[in-house]
């Protein structure tokens, strides 16, 4: 068994909490479909990134309000579509296990889609500091996310792990100056390392956390 400890969990939301894969995919078909791009391609750029982001990487010569159109195009498409959004293996034990105060969900979602999908899974009720894309101005891979997570539980990013799926979201955990622990829900093992992760799990239900003896520090265990 691999062991960590630490004094705070950041969370990442899509591919760690919650199931939005095929939700995703349909929609940015949709979208590609409009300009006539590879959705398969489309898809793997969007991912762990924000919508803006993707947009305006595969438009860099359009305008901000072209860009601003297309980014609430994808939202309201996400947010009308999660008939098949879950909660994925071992997410709602993992946070029921750590204490509201030790831990926050941080994701490239919108806060209003965030909110729609943690819902549809059945885990609003357990998630009280929420960093979205509607919180910052530099998505992942920038660090701002998860600096602003630590911060929101006022915790050095050092004392904090991360909990990612994505290669974008690793490298901001790194950035942060957090330690990374990736999981293999969507993203294979040699890009999840080559991004910077520490450790590599199956999803959260390998996981087990418990506060240490002293109930200083959160430890987390998991076959490795």
């Amino acid at each position: 068994m691999t062991s960590i400890s630490c004094s705070a969990l950041l969370i990442d939301m899509d591919g760690v909490l919650v199931d939005s894969t095929a939700a995703i995919a349909r929609v940015w078909a949709r979208w590609a479909a409009r300009f006539h791009l590879d959705a398969e391609h489309i898809t793997a750029l969007a991912h762990g990134r924000t919508a803006l982001a993707a947009i305006q990487e595969l438009f860099p010569n359009e305008s901000p309000e072209f860009h601003q159109r297309e980014f609430h195009w994808t939202i309201r498409a996400e947010i009308e579509d999660i008939a098949d959004v879950v909660a994925l293996p071992g997410a709602r034990a993992l946070l029921a296990a750590v204490a509201p105060a030790r831990r926050a969900v941080v994701t490239s979602a919108s806060r209003d889609l965030a909110e729609v999908r943690l819902r549809a899974a059945g885990l609003w009720d357990l998630v009280s500091q929420l960093v979205t894309a509607s919180d910052i101005r530099n998505g992942k891979p920038d660090p701002e996310p998860y600096l602003k997570g630590a911060a929101s539980i006022h915790f050095p990013p050092h004392d904090c792990v991360v909990i990612e799926d994505a290669a974008s979201g690793t490298r901001a955990g790194k950035a942060a100056g957090a330690r990374v622990l990736a999981l293999r829900t969507t993203s294979d093992d040699a890009s999840l390392l080559a991004a910077g992760a520490d450790w590599l799990a199956n999803d959260c239900a390998s996981l087990h956390c418990s506060l240490s003896p002293d109930s200083r520090n959160i430890l987390i265990e998991f076959p490795g």
